[in-house]
């Protein structure tokens, strides 16, 4: 496999194993975070498998799958939980946007979204 594509792999796993221990450790606002990293990085790898290129310099999900062209092979489930995904980057930074998304992010909303991150990476590493 070629190291571009390996390197984005395991930064992925990296990330989707600090999803979990952030879960674990009921740190809600950063499980999320970190599920965007997780998916943002094995669009980067399939990008990078299918266009043998580097990948794009972006945080944009749907950016990301539609300039590897996997977009177009998404489910309209694995579209809306991009969509969900999506802004989990940049409000997980903010402080402005923090309070608002931490009273959304339960237990069980980040137990259901860690579950569909790894749903969707699977996904994604069966295609490479």
């Amino acid at each position: 496999m070629n190291e571009k594509i390996k390197y984005w792999i395991d930064l992925s796993d990296y990330d989707l194993e600090t999803a979990e221990a952030m879960q674990k450790s009921h740190r809600f606002l950063y499980v999320g975070f970190m599920c965007h990293q997780t998916i943002e990085k094995i669009l980067k790898a399939y990008f990078t498998y299918t266009k043998n290129d580097t990948a794009p310099f972006s945080h944009s999900l749907s950016y990301l799958a539609k300039k590897a062209e996997l977009y177009k092979l998404l489910s309209e489930e694995q579209k809306n939980f991009i969509d969900l995904l999506e802004p989990l980057n940049i409000e997980a930074r903010y402080p402005s946007h923090k309070e608002k998304l931490l009273k959304s992010l339960t237990e069980a909303k980040c137990s259901e979204i860690l579950n569909k991150t790894k749903d969707l990476q699977k996904w994604i590493k069966e295609k490479l």
